[in-house]
């Protein structure tokens, strides 16, 4: 009779903490991705007063600015998709930017890091507190072997990048799957290399000889740019895969898209076609972000994994200990003779 109330209390155990266990996983899944809707088809978007380019930029998608309508520096910069203008294309654009900022802002929180240079995070979302969100150096992102796994970084005021910094995986992820909510502007530093979509409530700022595999979109300032390279990976916006642009070695003509608010005469406002510039050699190789495997740094981050291939967590090992334990305890009970 003892023995059986040992067992009893033993299996008891066991479920309690295997329930435990099962729930703790579940809670730390990994974030959905950002929709981005229409907005992902762009490389640059703005609001108000300017896109502004100086000198060699190379943009492979397209450039967008609603409600203003300047962009200027395209020649001498290259834009591999089309400029919207003011038009309702951009409209569009800039209503699907707002919705995926709220979305991004409203994740629950993860973790809270203010300086991000040094660390190697898991998939989730990561706030910066009251300072401003801070990257200095290398940040590393560890995909734990998930090419879904999610990142989205919540910066309270503004986003500072120093010059060289840089982001980089190792065990998979996606620079589709990187979304950096600015509450204020983000700026990135000279010749550092960015990775993800910028989702600025301001503006954003680009100094020389930056490379973003990703996004720079600004819900109600400017994006400025200088000699900079946007390299949007083939990511999936609307369920639709978009392909590749590759930029030709010598600058193409482009098309400018109409102001929505035709200002000469009651017909329709032509496509302005920009006047092909005189050919300047443009280096073929383009500037990639390395995703080379790195060793995990000293003081890490770490979430718990939700990748399929896991090996169990100490509670789930301790939960099947116990629940074994108990069955061998019922089965060498004594027998009874008549």
């Amino acid at each position: 009779m003892k023995n059986s109330k040992i067992v009893a209390a033993m299996v008891g155990i066991a479920l309690i903490v295997a329930i435990g266990a099962m729930a703790g996983r579940t809670a730390s899944a990994a974030p959905p991705t950002v929709n981005l809707g229409t907005a992902a088809f762009y490389s640059v978007l703005a609001g108000t007063p300017a896109v502004t380019n100086t000198g060699a930029t190379t943009i492979d998608r397209d450039v967008g600015i609603h409600p203003a309508t300047s962009v200027t520096g395209f020649p001498p910069g290259i834009v591999g998709g089309t400029i919207h203008a003011g038009d309702a294309v951009a409209l569009q654009a800039k209503s699907d930017l707002t919705v995926a900022y709220l979305n991004a802002a409203s994740r629950p929180l993860d973790a809270t890091h203010p300086a991000l240079g040094g660390l190697t995070l898991v998939a989730g979302v990561y706030n910066s507190g009251p300072a401003t969100l801070d990257l200095t150096g290398t940040l590393t992102l560890d995909g734990q072997n998930d090419p879904n796994s999610v990142w989205i970084f919540q910066a309270q005021s503004d986003l500072i990048t120093a010059s060289t910094s840089s982001v980089s995986f190792i065990r998979g992820g996606s620079p589709c799957n990187v979304f950096w909510q600015v509450t204020s502007s983000a700026t990135l530093g000279s010749n550092s290399s960015f990775v993800g979509t910028i989702l600025a409530l301001t503006s954003v700022t680009l100094a020389n000889g930056v490379t973003v595999n990703g996004r720079a979109l600004a819900r109600n300032g400017d994006v400025t740019m200088i000699n900079d390279t946007f390299i949007t990976s083939t990511c999936t916006a609307l369920s639709v895969a978009i392909p590749p642009v590759l930029i030709p070695p010598t600058r193409p003509p482009f098309t400018v898209a109409p102001s929505a608010t035709p200002t000469i005469a009651p017909t329709a406002t032509p496509i302005v076609t920009a006047p092909v510039a005189p050919t300047v050699a443009v280096a073929t190789a383009t500037p990639t972000v390395v995703f080379t495997p790195a060793p995990v740094i000293a003081g890490v981050q770490q979430l718990p994994s939700t990748s399929t291939d896991e090996q169990g967590s100490p509670l789930l090992i301790l939960a099947i200990a116990l629940g074994g334990l108990g069955v061998l305890m019922l089965l060498r009970r004594p027998v009874r003779h008549l």
